[in-house]
């Protein structure tokens, strides 16, 4: 394991697994856990239930689904599914990534463990991106289970919010050479302006023949005054003290990602999750707290040759 003076970066972004955003990477990993332990589930993590027994959560996460089930106001199950297809799915995306490209960007790598449980062509470098506390964290737990990397894995410990460059620069990424990078879970806490400029610097970081996918969830202002979302969020925020609209960006107009992408040379297509999880056969209820149906995976690659 990398120990936590070995991390490349600042110190800016305090938050730890149990606060804030970094909240929601543990309960993120509870939602992978669930889809491993599920019989037929679209990913499997075996590092996502160790997180969760380790981290000293301000509620209960289940890791199985026949705990989820005891409580009717938080919707684990249906979480759990999305976890399952937006896994799934950013999985694929580097295992077609990977070929002839070394370099695997993850923004906001939260207790991603990919690795650990993908296969990477030899010579493949993953950098990590996150506050230092989360990493620290991930790395102490993947520690103690004995985990081994796959690729050559290298920690970024930043504030995505600051300038996050140098350091990866300083871990030995070549902005010279193809690479391909993940915003999973990151641009729903992002406003507008850092949304534009981590577009920006992923930019000016790639070459023609780099990639990167995206999670995309479109107008969250009007989910948030849904009569219905609010109901269903006023539950779950009584029930857990967790409420994950305090995180999302008080903005009225949506950035298009798409549209921003297109217009500075990438070539980009949208996936809408509800199709993606369609085809890997799984249906959300109709009614479901965010993101299952407003979400987008957007996918582009950057033209020209490499």
């Amino acid at each position: 394991m990398t120990s936590a003076s070995e991390f490349a970066g600042g110190m800016s972004a305090q938050w730890d697994i149990v606060t804030g955003v970094g909240f929601t990477a543990l309960a993120v990993a509870a939602g992978r856990a669930m889809e491993t332990n599920r019989e037929g589930g679209l990913v499997s993590d075996p590092y996502a239930e160790a997180f969760v027994r380790a981290a000293d959560a301000p509620i209960e996460l289940p890791t199985r689904s026949d705990a989820a089930e005891e409580d009717p106001d938080v919707p684990w199950s249906t979480m759990a599914r999305y976890m399952g297809v937006r896994s799934r799915y950013f999985d694929e995306y580097f295992g077609t990534a990977s070929a002839g490209v070394s370099q695997m960007v993850l923004l906001a790598a939260g207790l991603d463990a990919r690795a650990f449980r993908l296969n990477w062509p030899a010579g493949t470098t993953v950098y990590e991106l996150d506050a230092p506390k989360v990493l620290e964290f991930k790395d102490r737990v993947l520690g103690e289970q004995g985990a081994r990397p796959r690729a050559d894995r290298r920690l970024v410990a930043v504030d995505l919010r600051e300038e996050w460059t140098r350091p990866l620069r300083a871990a030995g990424f070549d902005p010279t050479r193809p690479s391909a990078w993940l915003a999973e879970g990151l641009l729903p806490f992002l406003p507008n302006a850092a949304k534009e400029q981590l577009l920006r610097t992923v930019d000016e970081l790639t070459v023609a023949g780099s990639t990167i996918e995206l999670e995309y969830v479109a107008d969250l202002a009007s989910l948030r005054r849904d009569p219905d979302f609010i109901e269903r969020r006023n539950r779950m925020v009584e029930r857990t003290g967790f409420d994950i609209t305090q995180l999302w960006p008080d903005e009225e107009e949506d950035f298009p990602v798409d549209t921003w992408l297109r217009e500075h040379g990438w070539t980009v297509a949208v996936d809408h999750v509800d199709d993606v999880a369609e085809r890997y056969g799984v249906q959300f209820e109709e009614e479901t707290m965010f993101p299952a149906h407003g979400g987008q995976f957007v996918t582009a690659r950057k033209s020209g040759s490499a």
